[in-house]
């Protein structure tokens, strides 16, 4: 042996445990589909027709306020021809998939009611989205809220969550594409307490061990900075043990605990930006999804009230995609025309430069950048998300990368160093 092949095995030895640590701490993308958005909608007013609804109460707003791709491209201060490209599409989206991601909301959205009626709203709820699950015509990622494990709503919480699971179990609902939101974390022990619940839930009920999946809601002061001074979100995502799928930034609870006056309460104040940095640091290489938050502006009104909200609306979400946070939450069924309409614009108008390099990447040939793989995996991202969202066709992939699906779903889940 020489020399080298000594002094490399010794180095190997040496960093055994770190490399075993950084592989079980960083496993990189989980390899699946984040949504744009949440739609939150409160846990009384789910029902087995609200997808339904909500994708005709949108479809309506658009056509009477945004009726034609010069209306689209007038509110939303877009090219013609880029309003062009997206109007079919978002009409499209409108229509077959206007929601992506839904969570039958019992905390904030449904409030504080006696047990024998959120009992009975709870297993209302489970019923119904049971029902669209077996129709098939839930929505690719759907769950539900309960209230904080903090010690006045824990009982309360944790209630919610057996009832809802048994009654999903009971109806044949529980699907891969359920998820568990805890609002409101304070403290790791939380995080590792939800993670007692599940297994002993799943236990209960039946359901496969380790199957159960939650999301953090980033919505106090303590999730970011801890009392000694430690950034805790990272090590609640180690505490989650492998359960935890997402960090959803509350903008209006984390903003008012900082005594952000109402007023200049946003996703674009400088303190909801410091949370949203911590919070992607802290999920990078993780395979745990960063989500921004919602604003409470909302579409309603007369033509020049629905329009200024849909331009804020869409701001926002043009704001956050630029930043690497590539999904928010929306309260309004006219709130989805926005939502669309900025994400199918940010990820077309980014298609052919981001296609064009990809195709010198994989394929050789003439390029004013000189692409490295981590940066190659990003631009196959970026496209990719666009195919999954419904903004960008697979085949105008192929044609302009010279890549299919599966070529780029390689490239960009691939785990870099």
């Amino acid at each position: 042996m020489s020399h080298l092949e000594d002094l490399a095995n010794r180095l190997d030895r040496a960093l055994a445990g770190a490399d075993a640590a950084l592989a079980a701490s960083y496993p990189g993308d989980r390899g699946v589909r984040q949504p744009v958005h949440t739609v939150y909608v409160p846990g009384d007013r789910y029902s087995d027709k609200t997808v339904a609804e909500w994708s005709a109460e949108s479809g309506q707003v658009l056509a009477e306020f945004g009726g034609s791709v010069a209306e689209v491209a007038e509110a939303f201060d877009l090219s013609p021809d880029l309003a062009d490209q997206i109007y079919d599409r978002v009409t499209a989206k409108l229509a077959d998939e206007p929601i992506e991601d839904l969570r039958i909301d019992f905390e904030d959205g449904y409030g504080d009611r006696p047990d024998e009626d959120e009992d009975a709203a709870v297993v209302a709820a489970a019923r119904a989205l049971a029902a669209t699950v077996r129709d098939g015509s839930a929505t690719p990622f759907h769950g539900i809220r309960i209230k904080s494990f903090e010690a006045p709503t824990r009982h309360r919480g944790l209630r919610t969550l057996d009832l809802f699971l048994g009654e999903l179990v009971r109806e044949g609902g529980l699907g891969d594409g359920f998820v568990i939101t805890l609002p409101k974390v304070t403290s790791v022990e939380q995080v590792t307490a939800m993670v007692t619940a599940l297994d002993a839930l799943e236990a209960v009920h039946g359901i496969g061990a380790e199957s159960l999946r939650f999301e953090i809601q980033v919505e106090t002061p303590q999730a970011i900075l801890g009392s000694d001074g430690t950034a805790l979100i990272a090590r609640m995502i180690a505490a989650g043990a492998g359960r935890v799928t997402g960090l959803h930034y509350g903008t209006y609870d984390y903003s008012a605990s900082l005594g952000v006056a109402a007023a200049f309460q946003s996703m674009e104040h400088p303190v909801a930006d410091h949370a949203k940095d911590v919070m992607q640091v802290a999920a990078a290489g993780t395979g745990v999804f960063v989500s921004d938050g919602s604003t409470n502006v909302l579409p309603v009104g007369d033509p020049d009230a629905v329009r200024a909200a849909w331009r804020l609306h869409s701001r926002l979400v043009s704001r956050s995609l630029a930043r690497g946070i590539y999904q928010g939450w929306d309260l309004h069924p006219a709130q989805l025309p926005s939502r669309y309409i900025a994400t199918y614009a940010f990820f077309r108008e980014g298609l052919e430069v981001a296609s064009a390099r990809l195709r010198a990447y994989v394929h050789g040939g003439h390029s004013s950048y000189l692409d490295e793989p981590a940066t190659a995996a990003a631009l196959a991202a970026f496209v990719l998300r666009g195919v999954e969202c419904g903004a960008v066709a697979a085949d105008e992939v192929e044609t302009l990368a010279g890549i299919d699906q599966a070529k780029l779903a390689e490239l960009a889940r691939r785990r870099i160093g």
